[in-house]
């Protein structure tokens, strides 16, 4: 667990602190001291070329990475027409016809994230893009051989040669890994909320300033903070009142340790309206259940409806305002 959750917490109560006196701060001013604006450009970014990024984001919408030219990254991760990187689908369906067992969260924003996936078991975007691939629950490729003569098939080695121009067999997994992670790190959203945190203080209506504040009193904040409100932590679903599902023990399946029982990665909030369904097994089908469950399960309160409807207006200024993205013409 990183120092995030402390620290948000000490300053929440530096806050209260506050609202009891005489010299209130801002809301702005409060703001700022748990969140931050959106990087322009990702870590790692600064080695990507544009013909990497160019074919990471044509293998993105390629079905020849799926065994049966079914699915693409896409499939579950949507981004046609500006879609907000997931299938609304509380967990995904294979190549194959089989559910996974996690919901797909959304791709916008991953590698501002601590580390890739619910249980953390990917540390960055090119570690990721290798597991969907061979996983029999998802794209269902047997072998890497079986991917590079796909590619070759397809007439990909042109668009390797410019992405990897020092290599001779620039066709492999970890290149395929690489691209996509390239194109993935240029998926970086856009919203009202960071035009308020950069000084427009009208960016957001005075609802939804008191939706903000809302969302800082009853603590939400101590986990859903910095950049992307979120992505930064591992916590227990669960940690005042009991979630009911046990069957996925989350973070403990990567590492072993009873210890890590129920952790899971904390999810980003930016473009949250748009990515029902919520929470690791989808089971929030709606914002509001979202919100009231994560108040009970989360922070052992029972948020009234004026505050559930506060919050969510609060989430509309999270909206992603980036320009569409569509898929290059193979």
């Amino acid at each position: 667990m990183t120092k995030a959750f402390p620290s948000a917490i000490l300053t929440l109560f530096c806050f209260i602190g506050f609202s009891q006196s005489y010299s209130q701060p801002s809301t702005h001013e409060i703001a700022l001291s748990f969140f931050d604006p959106l990087p322009a450009v990702m870590p790692g970014a600064e080695q990507d070329s544009s013909a990497l990024i160019n074919l990471g984001k044509k293998l993105y919408f390629e079905t020849a990475l799926s065994i049966n030219h079914s699915q693409s990254c896409n499939s579950c991760h949507n981004l046609n027409n500006n879609a907000a990187g997931v299938d609304h689908l509380k967990t995904s369906i294979g190549a194959l016809g089989s559910s996974g067992k996690r919901n797909a969260p959304t791709i916008w924003n991953a590698g501002l994230h601590v580390a890739q996936f619910w249980d953390g078991r990917a540390k960055t975007l090119s570690q990721q893009a290798k597991f969907p691939i061979f996983n029999v629950k998802e794209m269902a490729m047997t072998s890497e051989s079986q991917l590079i003569e796909r590619l070759n098939t397809k007439g990909y080695l042109a668009d390797f040669r410019r992405g990897f121009p020092k290599q001779t067999s620039p066709i492999n997994l970890e290149h395929i890994a690489q691209a996509l992670a390239a194109f993935q790190r240029t998926l970086i959203s856009k919203d009202r909320f960071d035009d308020y945190l950069a000084g427009d203080k009208d960016a957001i209506s005075q609802s939804e300033k008191a939706g903000l504040r809302v969302f800082i009193e009853k603590g939400c904040v101590a986990c859903h903070n910095g950049s992307v409100l979120g992505g930064q932590l591992f916590m227990k679903m669960g940690i005042v009142n009991p979630y009911p599902n046990k069957r996925d023990k989350g973070k403990a399946h990567v590492t072993g340790n009873a210890a890590d029982n129920y952790f899971f990665k904390v999810p980003s909030l930016r473009n949250i309206l748009n990515t029902a369904p919520y929470f690791h097994d989808g089971a929030a089908a709606t914002i509001e259940q979202a919100i009231e469950d994560t108040g009970w399960h989360q922070l052992g309160i029972k948020l009234s409806k004026e505050e559930v409807h506060a919050i969510k207006v609060f989430f509309n200024t999270l909206n992603n305002q980036k320009d569409k993205i569509k898929p290059d013409n193979n």
